[in-house]
């Protein structure tokens, strides 16, 4: 039998146990498998007395500190055993934010988010760090992925811009084959629509936040994104389609509004469009608190807002109580990666807040600017000015005026850069790159060369916003598809020489690195992005 067949037949064979067990279940079972708690407050008797039908980490949420993988799977086989338990045995799924790898999991690779993955415009690699992140969240025992983010980030005002591919659903829509390699590529003969799960290394995806959570008013997050049917069809619903059409498992509910009209309550788009026209037919499930937010203040007649919900479509209700956010910091710094990559005569100086007098009192060559905002996520992200943390921008007038300088901006999206871009020799978007600083010295020493583009419009002032490509006002510092393309020197090397023979010399370069971001690391991964000035 091939593999398609095999395939329809578990489907045809898991859909009768569905039927089966749905018309044996209590109300109670049939609520309990609607919910999804933290593993903070999951235990064995609670999994098996209130039927509970998935269990998930919140930020952060791990068993143990720098938990190992096979503590994630003795944890997570705990909580089964208490469904497993339960009166028809229903085992329950686990989910977890592994969004740019699995990154709540100690020493996991942590790769570029996804503004910076849209730079590249390569769905082949974004395909390949899925399926790289669908290996390491099945090693800890975790069949479910709240991934990819596709919102179309219409204002970097947003505090989730940095979740975003780009500001040209296009894009947004080419990079949601991350999908198919979270969950394997369907069989030729599938049906498209249907979720598919193709294999023990492979994880359920989840398509979020439906709909419009990119273009809410100024940026503020969990807002109201204000635009007519059309408008909203045509920029943020395409990558739905494709996430879709590409058999994603899951489908995740917005804070956000609509019009006035918040989307976890919003009947017409999500039974009537996401269920009705766009025939998902996989589970919808809230974001964490979402139920809690249809009301004001949150939490208010929750009774009247979990009717709401469910009667709107949503079928899984996430509700945890988000909020400690842990990094974990294995990985190569650029400071460590610079180091690595320069000869052993080559001299490195590091300052994180070099005065000009000791940059007029020393013989640099060349500088190294590392800068960029504060860390963030969500919420605590919106800003309507966009500024770099201090003392970056005292820091490149008084390098960059000293020394011949090269402007490394960490963050996730553009910040007011038109002021000091004069007085930089190169300017490089590393965006928020994961956990492996030689991809960023690979370019910046020509191991490789730049190839990056800009997908997200780099603004001249905050006034202008917000500002997308094709607008009537369109008249950005850096615009879209901006990014200088370089060589590598081996291959500059080869061209220049045609076989001809050379001589070296060894020479000594001193090199300031300046940083005032320290926490930040860096991504093993070749497309960086380097921005003209």
């Amino acid at each position: 039998m091939n593999i398609s067949a095999t395939n329809m037949s578990f489907y045809d064979s898991g859909t009768n146990r569905v039927e089966d067990l749905f018309g044996r279940m209590t109300l109670e079972e049939k609520i309990g498998q609607m919910v999804q708690i933290d593993r903070s407050v999951a235990t064995v008797n609670i999994m098996r007395d209130y039927f509970i039908g998935s269990v998930l980490s919140g930020g952060g949420s791990a068993p143990l500190p720098e938990a190992t993988a096979q503590n994630w799977v003795d944890m997570i086989n705990e909580h089964q055993k208490g469904a497993l338990g339960s009166r028809l045995g229903i085992p329950m799924i686990y989910g977890i934010d592994a969004v740019h790898g699995h990154n709540n999991v100690y020493n996991a690779t942590i790769f570029p988010h996804n503004v910076g993955l849209g730079a590249t415009r390569d769905p082949d690699l974004v395909k390949r760090i899925g399926a790289a992140t669908a290996v390491e969240v099945r090693a800890t025992g975790i069949p479910y992925t709240f991934a990819p983010c596709i919102a179309v980030c219409r204002d970097p005002r947003w505090g989730r811009c940095y979740e975003s591919y780009s500001e040209d659903h296009k894009a947004v829509e080419d990079m949601t084959d991350v999908i198919l390699g979270l969950q394997g590529e369907p069989p030729a003969n599938y049906k498209h629509g249907i979720p598919f799960v193709g294999g023990r290394d492979k994880v359920a995806a989840c398509a979020k936040q439906y709909v419009g959570d990119g273009g809410t008013t100024r940026g503020v997050n969990e807002n109201n994104t204000v635009t007519d049917l059309h408008g909203l069809l045509s920029v943020h619903m395409p990558a739905y389609a494709d996430a879709i059409y590409k058999g994603v498992s899951t489908v995740m509910v917005s804070y956000s509004s609509w019009n006035g009209e918040k989307m976890h309550t919003n009947t017409e788009l999500i039974t009537g469009y996401l269920k009705g026209t766009l025939k998902f037919k996989g589970f919808v499930i809230s974001d964490w608190q979402g139920v809690d937010k249809i009301s004001t203040p949150p939490h208010t007649n929750y009774t009247a807002s979990v009717r709401a919900a469910i009667q709107a479509g949503i079928d899984m209700l996430m509700n945890i109580s988000a909020t400690n956010m842990s990094f974990y910091d294995s990985g190569t710094t650029l400071l460590g990666a610079v180091k690595s990559a320069v000869d052993q005569s080559t001299e490195v100086v590091f300052r994180k807040n070099p005065d000009a007098e000791f940059i007029k009192s020393n013989n640099f060559a060349y500088a190294i600017v590392a800068v960029g905002e504060p860390t963030y996520a969500e919420t605590a992200g919106d800003s309507d000015k966009l500024t770099m943390l201090e003392p970056g921008p005292a820091i490149i007038s008084s390098t960059c005026q000293a020394v011949k300088c090269v402007v490394v901006v960490i963050s996730g999206r553009p910040v007011v850069m038109e002021p000091y871009v004069a007085s930089i020799e190169a300017l490089v978007a590393a965006w928020l790159p994961g956990t492996e600083g030689q991809g960023i010295t690979d370019a910046f020493f020509g191991d490789h060369g730049f190839s990056g583009k800009l997908l997200v419009t780099w603004f001249r002032n905050t006034e202008q916003l917000p500002m997308s490509y094709g607008d009537s006002h369109y008249d950005p510092l850096f615009s879209y598809w901006s990014g200088l393309e370089t060589e590598s020197v081996e291959s500059i090397v080869a061209r220049s020489t045609s076989g001809s023979a050379t001589s070296t010399k060894p020479c000594l370069i001193t090199v300031l690195v300046s940083a005032t971001i320290c926490l930040f690391l860096f991504p093993r991964y070749h497309h960086q992005f380097q921005l003209p000035f």
